[in-house]
């Protein structure tokens, strides 16, 4: 049996991509690269050859349960699990581990976002597997860290820790693992500079594998007070009285992240450097990094577009309405059923004000 489970944390409201991305069907099922697919279709798709779909399960909220099964019909619905409000990443992490590890002990876990890319298939699934190797019978946490290309500001970054590493054949693993000194907030242009200067610094891509006991017992032993609220739903796991049971108590969970409440803390955790074309397609910014460009370096995603005398333009209009732009430099336009927005480029990190 395939012991190799995963996880694809999908609650997100990726309130940046506005308007594009709303409450009502953010990021993460939307096709933003206009390939027909949308990044949570993406997701399941890269590790279709290392996980068995039978062993992907989704987090997310329960508003977007129908989502999930009109875009990924293929999960069994007993494995979309619902949250009944946000909670940041450690109560998500904490239900579906527990909920796995009740009916398979020998559990092992990846965890990752839904609403990320990967331009290298190949070379990331290799990494999922070397790194499911690592963690399978090792009490240990294992997180990718991307090899940083710029002094990038909107990434957390993995301080490795310089003279402990680990290259055993015997785990298969090509590239070294090495230990976690630390992790970083997102710094500023300076400190960001002086990562990359430094050397052993690498971009937090929030992909963790570790084995479900090892997930268990390091949160029952780091956040006794998160542990303790799913001592009270675990008993119904598998009934059909489980989303009742999560609706009352998931509220009560503590709101803090998996970073902040497990790696920050643990002596375990590990980082496997690793390169295979990452983004968390954060920003509109980030967005247009990946898109074609056209000669004057305008990326647009939509059928009806015409851009005369624009340059260095991200535009966004999925709908088959046509579109004709003049002489805009360095901006944004995004249109999604009743809003437009155009924008400059420099003043992206004030859509989520807007938006309210």
């Amino acid at each position: 049996m395939n012991n190799n489970h995963l996880i694809i944390m999908a609650g997100g409201v990726g309130s940046r991509f506005w308007p594009m991305s709303t409450p009502e069907k953010p990021k993460q099922f939307i096709d933003v690269l206009g390939i027909g697919k949308s990044l949570i279709q993406l997701t399941v798709e890269r590790f279709n050859t290392v996980i068995p779909i039978e062993n992907v399960w989704i987090v997310t909220s329960e508003k977007y349960k129908n989502i999930v099964k009109e875009q990924i019909p293929e999960i069994p619905e007993t494995q979309i699990l619902l949250e009944p409000c946000m909670r940041n990443t450690a109560p998500c992490i904490e239900y579906v581990s527990r909920k796995i590890y009740a009916r398979y002990p020998n559990a092992n876990l990846v965890f990752s976002p839904a609403d990320h890319i990967v331009l290298d298939i190949e070379t990331f699934r290799d990494v999922i597997k070397n790194s499911l190797e690592f963690t399978e019978n090792r009490d240990a946490i294992l997180t990718l860290g991307m090899m940083p290309t710029r002094p990038e500001t909107g990434y957390g970054y993995i301080k490795r820790l310089q003279d402990y590493k680990t290259t055993s054949q015997q785990d298969k693993v090509q590239s070294s693992i090495f230990k976690v000194e630390a992790f970083k907030e997102k710094p500023n242009l300076e400190t960001a500079k002086s990562y990359l200067n430094e050397g052993g610094y690498y971009w937090n891509a929030g992909i963790f594998i570790w084995n479900a006991k090892m997930v268990v017992n390091t949160i029952s032993n780091l956040v006794p007070d998160l542990a303790s609220v799913f001592d009270n739903i675990e008993p119904y796991f598998y009934t059909e009285k489980e989303q009742e049971i999560v609706n009352q108590y998931f509220p009560t969970c503590p709101n803090i992240s998996i970073d902040y409440a497990v790696m920050e803390k643990s002596k375990e955790v590990f980082v496997y450097p690793a390169n295979f074309g990452w983004s968390d397609l954060g920003t509109w910014g980030s967005l247009y990094t990946h898109l074609q460009h056209d000669e004057n370096n305008n990326a647009s995603v939509g059928q009806n577009i015409n851009l005369i005398e624009c340059k260095n333009c991200v535009v966004h209009t999925p709908k088959e309405r046509k579109v004709v732009i003049q002489g805009l430099d360095n901006y944004i336009i995004a249109e999604n059923d009743n809003t437009l927005l155009i924008c400059k480029k420099d003043d992206e990190q004030k859509i989520k004000d807007w938006q309210k």
